[in-house]
């Protein structure tokens, strides 16, 4: 690993994790944590030396005096995907992690020191190989690609052995003992296997999220967990409501899987989404928000003290208050054969594994945004030959000044008024070129797709109105007093799925906090 995420701890710094910690001792061999453990505690290095090692024994980095281990499961709560020993006598200092979340919170210096290792560690075991989950099954299958998908969006270290698409005896002969309907098969940190599980069952079975009850009863659920959702998270259970936040994939939304967000408040250099989302997220659960993750959300039925939304693994919460803050999926390209190139070589995000996978390749970015502009840029600095295709005739009618710039301080080629009409490539999923409308083809390996997003609002039937584009009416346009509530008293919605929503990060958060004011206001008038 990188030595930004080897940083070292103050002496001060020592010193106040002794104050809420628990010094101990580690004989040379001594196993620390291992892979597949539940859970284990921060440590800090007071003298001595670990080797944190894979499943397989092999060395990944050490960490000595002043050094610390741990990464983002410490907070997230996911099963341990490495293994730490002692390589010299120790005298190290333990925190218990949730005595390790508040402590965040109160000193500043020392969470952006470890929030920064943690995610640049995480990045980092998303790099290797063999670390984490292990997925076996063919590309051909959808279930195989929907929790590699899920894996990498919610930023899981994952391989993905694939017998399609490498020689893998090892592989094919577990496939071939399964049934079709036992695909994929996914093997679990520690050893423990999972055969066609859902993206719920797997996440459960790492520990990652809150298992709910059959019903549960709130005063605020929050359905949906980007940055508007995180935002009335936040606030809700900081002002005292028993706040339940619902999120159907992966917490963050789409901004948490930007590689920067360059115009957010208080952040000049920029931050990560993953990073802003991680930050957010142990915000919320400071204030006792409760977070369950991956629960789809199928109906709401609007009642008179309570709203009933059901979820589709057969779970209902009645809560006083109901924010919709689902946001907006990826809006696809309306070619042939999407599908068969999904998640092999055709993205929507681009992070480390996708800027990693194709470096030296010529790569296709199609969007006239700020975030295709931003993953133009991080593709080009990490190798790639990098073209940038829109329908306008202008950039700038949708793009920051400044992100035009970059395009053109990286070498990023771009093409104005290009649309994609057809794909070519091999029936295993790998990309070899595009045909435009105009009939020219274009070489390209990798397409990453930045085409806006449409509401995730289907699931909402009739329940509350919604304009013809499927986004939530509030305010005056729903017949609502607040500016935020939808046709139903008590349901509110908040960042991009509310119609003529201004669709920025910032906003989000802040309709999300803003939101909070008037369920307090709701929930006042209904005790009076």
């Amino acid at each position: 690993m990188a030595s930004p995420v080897s940083p070292v701890l103050s002496e001060s710094q020592l010193a106040t994790l002794a104050e809420v910690g628990e010094e101990r001792t580690a004989e040379v061999g001594e196993t620390l944590f291992r892979v597949g453990d539940r859970r284990y505690p921060f440590i800090a290095i007071i003298e001595g030396e670990a080797a944190v090692q894979d499943a397989d024994g092999h060395e990944i980095v050490r960490h000595g005096a002043s050094g610390f281990l741990g990464e983002i499961n410490l907070l997230s709560g996911q099963t341990v995907f490495l293994t730490a020993v002692a390589t010299q006598p120790m005298r190290y200092i333990a925190v218990d992690r949730d005595v390790l979340r508040p402590l965040l919170f109160e000193d500043g210096p020392l969470a952006d020191l470890l929030l920064s290792a943690f995610m640049g560690r995480r990045e980092a075991l998303q790099q290797l190989h063999g670390i984490g989950i292990e997925v076996v099954g063919p590309r051909s299958s959808e279930d195989t690609r929907r929790l590699v998908d899920y894996a990498k969006r919610t930023r899981l270290p994952h391989t993905w052995r694939d017998p399609e698409h490498s020689d893998d005896p090892e592989a094919a002969a577990l496939i071939d003992a399964l049934e079709p309907a036992q695909l994929p098969l996914v093997r679990l940190p520690g050893g423990a296997e999972l055969r066609h599980p859902s993206n719920g069952e797997l996440s459960r079975a790492l520990g990652i999220g809150l298992e709910l009850d059959q019903r549960e009863e709130v005063d605020l659920a929050v359905i949906g967990g980007g940055p508007a959702g995180l935002g009335a998270a936040v606030y809700g259970a900081s002002e005292g409501l028993e706040t339940l936040l619902i999120e159907s994939t992966a917490l963050g939304g789409q901004a948490g899987t930007s590689r920067r967000i360059e115009n957010y408040l208080g952040f000049p250099a920029g931050i990560s989404g993953s990073e802003l989302t991680s930050r957010a997220v142990t915000q919320a659960r400071k204030f006792q928000a409760r977070t369950a993750t991956p629960y789809r959300a199928i109906a709401l039925e609007p009642g008179g003290d309570r709203h009933v939304v059901r979820l589709e693994d057969h779970n209902e919460i009645a809560a006083r208050a109901v924010v919709l803050a689902t946001g907006a999926e990826y809006r696809r390209l309306p070619v042939a054969d999407l599908e068969r190139y999904e998640g092999i070589t055709v993205f929507y995000a681009a992070g480390p594994p996708e800027a990693q996978l194709c470096g030296g390749a010529r790569v296709g970015v199609i969007g006239g945004g700020n975030s295709a502009a931003q993953a133009a840029v991080w593709l080009a600095r990490g190798g790639a030959l990098v073209t940038l295709l829109h329908r306008r005739a202008d950039l700038r009618e949708t793009m920051s000044d400044y992100l035009v710039a970059e395009l053109e301080r990286y070498g990023v080629a771009v093409r104005d008024r290009s649309e994609v009409a057809q794909l070519h490539g091999s029936n295993d999923g790998e990309l070899e070129g595009v045909t435009l409308r105009d009939g020219e083809r274009l070489p390209f390996s990798f397409l990453f797709l930045f085409l806006g997003a449409a509401p995730c609002t289907d699931w909402l039937g009739h329940s509350v109105a919604r304009d013809d584009k499927g986004f939530v009416l509030t305010g005056s346009a729903a017949g609502a007093d607040g500016l935020l509530e939808t046709s139903v008293p008590g349901v509110y919605a908040a960042g991009d799925v509310r119609a003529d929503s201004i669709k920025r990060c910032a906003t989000a958060v802040g309709e999300g906090a803003m939101v909070v004011r008037f369920v307090h206001q709701h929930l006042t008038g209904v005790a009076a």
